[in-house]
């Protein structure tokens, strides 16, 4: 009873979006530590990939990562929706009590879609070809060879941009839903959470435009 009210209720929904997106921005630091490994060499990287690809850990992970994103997927867009009907505009903003908010907050929505559109290209152009590839292609040249093309480099920077917009209002709302943020560390982790989305932006969008350049 308890479980089924939590989870309709409006602040267990955002307990449980911050959760699934503060896991999600976990991944995406580990995410970013196997893509560095490119600049380590084909041998480097395809064995970083090989040990994540041979991980029984790694396994159930993707599967909850699965879920997870899912789950921060269909949750956001039912606030998305409760919050325009309420309140009669688009915002998904960090306090109701503001009136005005950050372009980051009012963007969630769209910059979400356009982080999932990414998302399923990048499973069909990167996470299929690796895992269920016949053709044995070193995973290595796999990427290098995609981050070669101009137009999917673009579309690859231009998305880690807005995942970076994403996660600067993410970050914060994530600690505000789970009760850690305060007016005395609100400063901090604001700095944090912009120190945090450049991080993810620029290091991901670095080695696309390294590697087409070279």
């Amino acid at each position: 009873m308890f479980y089924s009210i939590f989870f309709k209720s409006s602040i267990g929904k955002k307990i449980i979006m911050a959760s699934t997106g503060v896991f999600l921005m976990i991944f995406l630091l580990l995410h970013l530590s196997i893509n560095l490994s490119l600049f380590y060499g084909e041998k480097t990287f395809n064995e970083a990939v090989f040990f994540m690809r041979n991980n029984i850990f790694i396994h159930i992970m993707e599967y909850i990562l699965a879920i997870g994103f899912i789950t921060h997927i269909f949750l956001g867009i039912n606030i998305f929706l409760k919050n325009k009907n309420i309140r009669g505009d688009v915002e998904y903003s960090l306090n109701k009590s503001t009136p005005i908010t950050s372009f980051s907050s009012r963007t969630m929505i769209i910059s979400g879609i356009l982080i999932l559109c990414f998302l399923i290209l990048h499973l069909i152009n990167f996470s299929i070809p690796m895992k269920y590839s016949s053709n044995k292609i070193s995973d290595y040249k796999i990427v290098i060879s995609l981050f070669k093309n101009p137009y999917y480099t673009f579309i690859y920077v231009f998305s880690f941009i807005m995942l970076g917009i994403h996660l600067n209002h993410g970050f914060q709302s994530s600690f505000y839903s789970l009760g850690i943020a305060n007016k005395k560390n609100f400063i901090w982790i604001k700095k944090f959470g912009c120190f945090y989305f450049w991080f993810i932006s620029i290091g991901f969008s670095i080695i696309a435009i390294w590697f087409f350049f070279n």
